[in-house]
């Protein structure tokens, strides 16, 4: 009874060895291809900052120690083993607006990146293929919405809409999607003309075809290397846009706008403004460091 059972430890212990030796393996195998950035200790760093947030903003309901707009307690209560990071000036806690608060920018500044992409990719494409005077009217257009400075474009649109998720998220693509489509513009007229191109033209393809499955796959690595890079800058501009008060609406959990409220109490309760504020400052280091990394790996590769 005591070999057979030795027997079997031991034949756990070699499969357990067995699958961890594959592991390892197949993560080198990701570190030298997909996650090559991995290599670049910033970039590392920059990635797992942001896995830690996306992992803080699924789990918050869990983590959350009370509900997020909750009034407890004393006002401007300082941090205590009830509340670690204290509570604000409407008594709710602090660490609880905190990690909901994670949820909004998270999900809108990827989201709104990915819309002016598509929409810059389609345009890109459409002005860069066809030439001609409908590249001269695109441009134009583009030209004129590139003029405005940015946040003032966002605060025009929000003010005029209303603060509210979709608003904002429109707000970031009409910013974002002139910039994209300058960029893939650029990159379509270097392609349009290459041997496949003509090839496809020759057997008879629809200009949607040739734009969509010839042209665009070969352009797309600098445009998703662009895309990373402005995933930073958007969850940038939404706390920037809920610090102005131009953000989620009240009483939604808010980095930007517990910044703005937080301010005033920074004397008798700074961990109101400073837990948000380094909140986003982690977030937007942690993509710049994870899209420069990126960029990094690309251009080695």
């Amino acid at each position: 009874m005591t070999v057979s059972s030795d027997v079997g430890s031991m034949d756990a212990r070699w499969a357990v060895r067995g699958w961890w030796a594959k592991l390892r393996e197949r993560w080198r195998e990701l570190c030298a291809g997909p996650l090559a950035f991995l290599n670049y200790k910033w970039a590392a760093i920059g990635f797992w900052i942001v896995i830690a947030w996306i992992i803080v903003s699924f789990l918050a309901p869990v983590l959350s120690p009370y509900p997020p707009n909750a009034t407890l307690g004393k006002l401007t209560e300082a941090p205590s083993a009830a509340h670690w990071l204290g509570t604000d000036q409407m008594g709710r806690d602090v660490l609880s607006r905190l990690l909901f608060g994670s949820q909004p920018i998270l999900l809108l500044a990827p989201l709104s990146v990915l819309c002016a992409t598509l929409v810059g990719i389609t345009l890109g494409l459409v002005s860069g293929y066809l030439g001609g005077t409908i590249d001269d009217i695109l441009m134009r257009l583009l030209d004129a919405t590139m003029a405005f400075p940015t946040l003032l474009l966002y605060m025009i649109i929000i003010s005029a809409l209303g603060p509210s998720r979709i608003n904002v998220v429109m707000a970031i693509t009409i910013g974002g999607f002139p910039g994209v489509a300058r960029l893939v513009r650029s990159l379509v007229l270097d392609v349009r003309n290459r041997e496949y191109v003509h090839a496809a033209r020759l057997r008879g393809e629809s200009s949607l075809h040739i734009m969509f499955r010839e042209i665009l796959p070969n352009c797309l690595g600098p445009v998703i290397i662009d895309a990373c890079l402005r995933v930073g800058y958007a969850a940038f501009a939404i706390g920037t846009l809920g610090f102005l008060g131009l953000g989620l609406p009240p009483p939604n959990p808010d980095w930007g706008r517990s910044v703005a409220e937080g301010r005033i109490w920074m004397i008798t309760a700074p961990w109101i403004a400073i837990a948000p504020a380094l909140a986003i400052s982690s977030l937007v280091v942690g993509l710049n460091l994870f899209a420069d990394g990126v960029n990094a790996a690309s251009r080695r590769a």
